[in-house]
């Protein structure tokens, strides 16, 4: 097997790339993230690991705000998260600067995607004197003249894949909520609910069972049942949960984002532990009866 992990172009005989791979791996030793697309809100929840006394915890973010109506959590290395949330927010802006329309949230998540996969780097100048455009026509518009070889960090050797999976949520144009998943690969598929990380199996597990047409209901209800899956990874309180809301904020179609203080979560706590003490306590009566 040695000589097939060597490289990422080298597939083994039973067809698998190991970098990729190994890649799934370093993502299955971050930080728990879960997302919900609830009926008029987004909702994605964190793990937060604990940080050493002197270090400042603003650098230390796992939701990122990638434009306004568009935010991703991630699992995996932080180094490779902060070259695609860069990247991803200059898409973002330069879409809309050369369509005049903010980006769709399947867009950005594609885009995000294809940068695991092929990645286009913007030169900051063009032969002849000509402007570069991103987004679509951009991209055409560089093929045409030739600059801005695409750099493959799955198809060609001396790179690595990103060590890292996302979440991305959002609203599009006509407030339709979205939620994908990207995956190291380059692979990306969308979602009601998902979760990525260490934790990834018990929470994706908890929200197969729990999740339902009642628990997305509101945004409360959406926020009780992101608590309660993380529950299921994360036993150290509000101080290691991150939870991050987005929603329309008023019918010209404009997106609220926000960031749960640590008060708001440990409410939030609160109310789902004693919902859970309270169904506990019911089918421990329910057994009592029954004998």
């Amino acid at each position: 097997m040695d000589r097939y992990d060597r490289a990422i172009t080298i597939f083994s005989p039973d067809g698998h790339l190991f970098q990729v791979e190994y890649a799934q791996e370093a993502v299955k030793k971050g930080s728990t993230a879960v997302g919900v697309r609830g009926r008029n809100c987004v909702v994605i929840g964190v793990e937060k690991k604990s940080i050493p006394t002197l270090q400042d915890d603003r650098t230390v973010r796992k939701i990122h705000s990638i434009d306004e109506h568009v935010m991703l959590a991630f699992a995996g290395l932080s180094a490779d998260a902060r070259v695609l949330v860069d990247r991803a927010r200059v898409e973002c802006q330069s879409y809309k600067l050369t369509l005049e329309d903010p980006v769709t949230v399947g867009y950005i998540a594609r885009f995000i995607a294809n940068t695991k996969q092929v990645s286009h780097e913007l030169n900051n100048s063009c032969p002849n004197g000509e402007n570069k455009k991103s987004g679509p026509a951009g991209l055409l518009s560089r093929a045409k003249i030739g600059v801005n070889a695409p750099k493959r960090f799955t198809q060609s050797p001396g790179r690595r894949p990103f060590g890292i999976s996302m979440l991305i949520g959002g609203f599009d144009f006509d407030g339709t909520p979205r939620l994908f998943k990207t995956e190291p690969s380059g692979a990306y598929y969308e979602y009601f609910a998902n979760s990525t990380g260490r934790g990834e199996k018990p929470v994706r597990e908890y929200l197969e069972e729990h999740y339902s047409d009642e628990t997305i209901i509101d945004e409360a209800s959406v926020l009780k049942l992101v608590v309660r899956s993380l529950s299921q990874v994360v036993q150290s309180g509000a101080q290691n949960i991150e939870i991050a809301v987005m929603k329309p904020s008023d019918e010209k179609g404009r997106v609220q984002h926000r960031v749960l203080p640590i008060e708001e979560v440990e409410e939030l706590l609160k109310v789902v532990e004693a919902e859970r003490a309270e169904a506990e306590a019911e089918e421990a009566s329910k057994k009592g009866s029954s004998k």
